[in-house]
């Protein structure tokens, strides 16, 4: 936005479906943004597309990204998606569990974001609970390992 001309500095038309979510890199001059198909990253601030990643198939309702480069992805069927920010590399995929006396269809997570330390993720969903989640300080590679291999036909920027 352009205070002193009062119009829009730059519009992105990068995405097929509506955005929902947008974060911007605590660190990085980076922002990316989701829509119901997709995730896109840009750089700031003229907004130049950096990369997509590839999602499941699952409507996103919320993204937000830490310091350590982790990205959350909260969908629409309750789970949430830890990607490497700077690979695009999705590590690990958690469910939420709805409160009890609530419907199974209702586990969407509506908004997820990290707090100010980066250590901690707070959710609201869609069975009127707010959730706070806590990393695994125990969790080491050999009890929790990554098989990660680049992608085919990958131009080896990561």
């Amino acid at each position: 936005w352009d205070l002193a001309a009062g119009k829009c500095y730059n519009t992105l038309t990068h995405h097929k479906k509506s955005v929902r979510s947008v974060s911007i890199h605590p660190t990085k001059n980076l922002f990316t943004s989701a829509s119901t198909d997709n995730i896109k990253q840009f750089k700031c601030p003229e907004g130049a597309f950096i990369q997509n990643m590839t999602v499941p198939q699952e409507v996103t309702n919320s993204i937000d990204t830490n310091s350590d480069d982790v990205m959350v992805q909260g969908t629409d069927n309750g789970r949430l998606h830890f990607w490497d920010h700077s690979s695009a590399f999705k590590y690990q995929t958690l469910g939420t569990t709805v409160q009890p006396g609530s419907l199974d269809s209702e586990a969407g997570i509506y908004q997820c974001k990290f707090d100010r330390t980066g250590t901690r993720l707070i959710t609201c969903e869609a069975d009127k609970t707010i959730k706070i989640w806590a990393q695994d300080e125990l969790a080491t590679p050999e009890s929790h390992p990554l098989n990660w291999e680049p992608p085919k036909g990958s131009s080896g920027r990561f």
